[in-house]
């Protein structure tokens, strides 16, 4: 019996999400990659009796939700046999996110049924396939998307779609939200983007941008029957609080609850390190796969202590230390900024997230 993830759970002893980079080996060269993935499995990465052991530890706090990221997890044979061990001796909801590539096949897709993935995500970066395989740095990438995205119609299996905003696709964003209505995603993911990898400053959009596009989701929200959710950007629960103020005010109807896209949402917000902690594929611990600060190796230490008692993410769950204009906001419990987007600009991951547009009431009186 899976565990029900709409309880609210203390950020300080379990995480809402973990992650696991299963490897960093991929066919694709995508611009804003924060694995910088290679074409071949590094020979240091977790062995499958190794993955096992961590399962066991991530089914210990508390049955997260987990999720099999890469590189691309589909370049690692033994998947099925860690997801099946997962999923049916440990109880865990799990998802994953492949490339769009030739190893995504029917066959494959059917094995994930079959073993009972909670989900299958695609990233999806632009409209058309001269937007997509430009960012993803590979011609028919677009073409393989949604192929695959054919399959897990075709056998069921709830669709998540990723999209990246960037400056190549700032424009696109409607008619990409348009497509994901089309294929029946149960909810797309927006991430915005953090200068780590090979992301670069100058593929980002401005603060004032990240401000409108997420004006823009809190209203599309109310008009979309999937459900809309922020990565890297905690700012867009002010928004969003804001936008519903606004509604409310205007007597508006109220944003709709979308029950069917639960699987992934938590009650409270998480944050680098406050909720959400990844493992990368030879086994360091980081708060996310954006904010690069190790934080402990689950070969040397179980995963529970790491999370629980690492100085670094015990100060990525304290509030009252963050720096600037994040410290003085009085949506800082609610939001707190991407501390992984403040580490990438700013050297310090306590410093205030430098693509936010917003100034607190603190500092205007």
């Amino acid at each position: 019996m899976m565990p029900d993830l709409s309880m609210e759970r203390d950020y300080n002893q379990n995480p809402f999400i973990v992650i696991w980079e299963v490897t960093r080996a991929c066919a694709l060269k995508c611009l804003h990659c924060r694995a910088e993935a290679q074409y071949h499995p590094d020979p240091r990465q977790l062995t499958l009796e190794e993955g096992k052991k961590l399962i066991d530890d991530i089914a210990e706090l508390d049955h997260p939700l987990f999720v099999f990221t890469g590189g691309d997890p589909l370049m690692r044979p033994d998947l099925f046999e860690l997801a099946r061990y997962a999923i049916h001796e440990k109880g865990l909801p799990v998802s994953m996110t492949p490339s769009a590539t030739p190893r995504v096949t029917f066959s494959a897709v059917q094995k994930a049924k079959e073993v009972g993935l909670s989900r299958w995500a695609f990233s999806l970066d632009g409209s058309t396939a001269e937007i997509h395989d430009h960012f993803r740095g590979t011609p028919g990438s677009y073409r393989m998307t949604m192929q695959g995205i054919n399959y897990l119609q075709e056998l069921e299996i709830p669709i998540q779609i990723n999209t990246t905003v960037s400056r190549y696709n700032l424009d696109d964003l409607p008619r990409i939200a348009e497509l994901v209505k089309e294929m029946g995603a149960v909810l797309w993911s927006v991430f915005f983007l953090v200068p780590t990898g090979r992301g670069m400053v100058s593929d980002m959009i401005s603060a004032e941008e990240h401000e409108r596009v997420m004006e823009w989701l809190a209203r599309l929200q109310r008009e979309m029957p999937y459900g809309v959710k922020a990565t890297e950007a905690p700012h867009y629960r002010r928004v969003f609080l804001q936008q519903k103020k606004l509604e409310a005010a205007e007597s508006a109807a109220p944003t709709p609850v979308k029950r069917k896209d639960l699987l992934g949402r938590s009650p409270k917000g998480v944050n680098d390190g406050d909720g959400f902690v990844f493992i990368s594929h030879v086994g360091d611990v980081y708060p996310s796969g954006f904010l690069p600060v190790k934080c402990g190796n689950v070969r040397a230490s179980s995963l529970a202590d790491i999370y629980r008692n690492s100085p670094i993410l015990q100060e990525l769950r304290d509030k009252s230390l963050l720096k600037g204009k994040c410290g003085a906001c009085e949506f800082k419990q609610l939001c707190g900024g991407s501390r992984a987007r403040a580490y990438a600009v700013t050297g310090d991951y306590l410093e205030s997230d430098p693509y936010c547009a917003y100034i607190p009431k603190a500092l205007r009186e």
